[in-house]
């Protein structure tokens, strides 16, 4: 199959995009692209700036490419946007259909459907931006501390903040607001931050990441030495098992396909809750995915590859989303 891609195949690594992700976004593609040019692949980086967001069909349709690798994270990357277009073109891409990235970046979507399952969540709340009676009603009657306030559709930890009192709890709303006008409150769960990639159906080793500060936020995801990782991560193997089997439970319910990294908090008493899955985790050379794909056995360019032929593979898919997603 590489072969054949390698060939035929124009791969097209969509990266860079207007969200508030932008400049991780093209490290992740930057990082894919090199890879691919290093395998022998036919690459051609696609950057979309601001500007070229409003013409994203005629950049697509100029760059002839006939498999798209999504490096784009957040608005048009995660939300199915780009995913749309491309069916519409009938172009194949790597990772979720446009259903499952519009379910897993809204949060409180995602939380809904994780519930009517018996998936374990943290308690949380939701707060839509303009309604300021309600706002008002639900930082009243909040009770719960610490906990965490976050946008309901953003990535890299972007506009989150961990509240430790009610006095605080207001301005951390208002500045998650800054970045989308659905807001969530979430108990804090105190313990341990685990995460589980997942490949092509099935878990990678877990990993748990052990931050510098309170918890893992943007400067700990994108620092060098400001987090350490433990892979795998050191947890009784029935224990292990279960958190994998409820990341890949995770993943299908959101119907997601490809791959995905989902993150979880497990509590002292070793319960763990779903905090949120990652339709496109990052590629940066501190990214989670690619540290669990190698402790499985699979090296950067290898991973790379894998889920390249997971895309093409699933070409006919294209044209039926509806049903496969």
């Amino acid at each position: 199959m590489k072969k054949q891609l390698e060939k035929k195949c124009r791969v097209g690594v969509l990266m860079g995009g207007c969200s508030s992700e932008r400049e991780i976004s093209l490290k992740s593609g930057k990082a894919v692209y090199q890879s691919l040019l290093t395998q022998g692949y036919d690459a051609v980086s696609i950057d979309f700036n601001e500007m070229e967001i409003r013409k994203i069909n005629e950049t697509i349709l100029k760059a002839k490419i006939d498999v798209a690798f999504i490096a784009l994270h957040g608005q048009w990357g995660e939300d199915g946007r780009i995913q749309f277009l491309l069916e519409d073109l009938n172009i194949p891409y790597t990772g979720s259909g446009p259903q499952a990235s519009q379910k897993a970046l809204h949060k409180v979507k995602a939380q809904k459907i994780f519930e009517t399952n018996g998936i374990t969540i943290a308690k949380y709340v939701s707060l839509l931006r303009g309604d300021e009676a309600d706002k008002n009603a639900v930082i009243d009657n909040w009770n719960i501390f610490p906990c965490i306030v976050k946008p309901s559709a953003e990535g890299s930890s972007f506009g989150i903040k961990l509240v430790f009192s009610k006095e605080e709890l207001g301005p951390a709303v208002d500045f998650a607001f800054e970045f989308d006008e659905n807001v969530l409150i979430e108990k804090y769960i105190k313990g341990r931050e685990l995460t589980v990639g997942i490949l092509d159906g099935r878990p990678l080793p877990i990993i748990e990441i052990c931050p510098q500060g309170s918890f893992f936020d943007f400067q700990c995801k994108y620092r060098k030495g400001m987090t350490d990782y433990k892979v795998p991560a050191e947890l009784d193997l029935a224990l292990s098992r279960t958190i994998q089997e409820t990341a890949v439970r995770a993943h299908h319910l959101l119907g997601c396909r490809h791959f995905s990294r989902v993150d979880f908090m497990l509590a002292e008493n070793n319960q763990h809750f779903v905090l949120e899955v990652n339709t496109i985790p990052g590629f940066t050379e501190t990214s989670l995915l690619p540290k669990a794909a190698k402790v499985a056995g699979l090296n950067f360019d290898q991973l790379i590859s894998r889920i390249l032929v997971l895309a093409y593979g699933s070409k006919e898919e294209v044209k039926n989303s509806a049903v496969t997603i």
